[in-house]
């Protein structure tokens, strides 16, 4: 496969044997490397598309939504070769549906439904967050946000994880009406802060307004 990309990109024979071995090393690659791709797991075979593709040492990297189904592990590892490139001057954009992986962006860019919402550092997206976020943490999260969600006066409720936000322009009135419908019911309220948003809270208020639909996060 990757002599192959080689042969298309117009390698020197002179030195590619060389290059190949840096980049299966570099992608962990080097111990399957008598392995039929084909018989490679998805993670590994993610890895292989890369290491074709910087064969010819490009200058720009276009990579879309390359750890879609790809394992734990094998993002964390593909996020290495990633900012390892990014420090041989590397440009790289991605596209992603994992909000996570956008927070590991210099710049990032939020699209629904094939329009740019917004541009810019992290720092600068953030900044189109409307209202405050309350963490609230319970005995049971997805019982408190169905039960918020039907009786308390707040911008949007929901549930990240095991805790449940609440994005509110009144923090101190919705904190005290939160621990009023809690204390009525028989979920036992743990705790109860506001936080910075993370970018999915980001995304969720942008778009909230805008209709359902398919949505990513392109960086």
């Amino acid at each position: 496969n990757i002599q192959f990309y080689a042969d298309i990109y117009g390698v020197p024979r002179k030195g590619r044997e060389e290059k190949i071995e840096r980049l299966l090393a570099f992608s962990n690659l080097t111990p399957f490397k008598r392995r039929v791709a084909g018989n490679l797991s998805g993670g590994m075979k993610q890895k292989l598309g890369l290491a074709g593709s910087l064969i010819h040492t490009p200058k720009v990297l276009f990579l879309d939504e390359p750890t879609n189904g790809v394992d734990p592990v094998s993002r964390r590892d593909f996020w290495r070769i990633l900012y390892q490139l990014m420090r041989e001057r590397v440009t790289i954009f991605v596209a992603t549906a994992y909000l996570d992986e956008a927070e590991r962006c210099s710049r990032v860019g939020l699209m629904h439904k094939g329009r740019l919402l917004s541009i810019g550092t992290l720092a600068e997206v953030k900044k189109l967050m409307s209202g405050t976020i309350l963490e609230v943490r319970t005995s049971n999260p997805r019982k408190t946000a169905n039960l918020l969600r039907n009786q308390l006066r707040a911008d949007s409720v929901g549930l990240f994880g095991n805790q449940v936000h609440v994005v509110t322009s009144r923090p101190e009135e919705t904190q005290s009406e939160v621990e009023r419908i809690l204390s009525a019911s028989d979920l036992k309220l743990a705790k109860i802060q506001s936080i910075a948003p993370s970018l999915e809270d980001v995304f969720i208020s942008v778009v909230a307004g805008k209709g359902e639909g398919q949505s990513h996060a392109n960086l």
